[in-house]
């Protein structure tokens, strides 16, 4: 089982975070391999950026998204760069207020169109945690990484006094999948 994940939007929106979340939530706490890797414009904040992870239950020989299984977009210009380059039926995650997906496109893959920002802005408070309500949806439509094993992730990784609002965030994107 090798299963690869690209993580991408804008600079500042917590991709990065995200990915080493995720990697960490399946190595950690699921006893899976995994491997993150990242790349970013040279924009502190508004450029492109890019978190791939690579989760397998067999040593990975190859730490690098050849052409993933699912594909997270939280901008346009994201899913622009990146929306065609993914397997047949594989899935598509995107921030529906952000991202336009075409209409040719919606038969070849399993499209779950989510208001990761709104949820983070209206239903926890804080719209720096979108990331984190992507998180919780792509946890309960992939099940690549149990939920235990990425809330214990997250409480690891978020700094201190932000705990609770990242959990929520978590439980947000989470149940807002049926």
């Amino acid at each position: 089982m090798r299963k690869e994940i690209r993580l991408s939007g804008f600079g500042g929106q917590g991709i990065i975070l995200s990915g080493v979340i995720l990697g960490r939530g399946a190595s950690l706490y699921d006893n899976k391999n995994a491997v993150q890797t990242q790349s970013y414009g040279p924009e502190a904040r508004g450029g492109a950026s890019k978190s791939e992870v690579v989760i397998s239950d067999k040593e990975i020989s190859f730490p690098k998204v050849i052409k993933p299984d699912i594909l997270v977009c939280m901008s346009q210009p994201a899913f622009d760069k990146y929306g065609r380059d993914i397997k047949e039926n594989g899935y598509v995650i995107v921030d529906k207020d952000l991202v336009s997906i075409p209409n040719d496109y919606i038969n070849n893959f399993k499209i779950y169109q989510i208001p990761f920002t709104e949820i983070a802005n209206k239903e926890v408070g804080l719209k720096i945690v979108a990331n984190i309500v992507m998180l919780g949806a792509l946890t309960k439509i992939t099940n690549i990484v149990s939920k235990d094993a990425m809330e214990k992730a997250i409480l690891d990784t978020v700094p201190k006094g932000t705990e609770k609002k990242n959990i929520l965030a978590f439980e947000k994107g989470y149940n807002y999948i049926e």
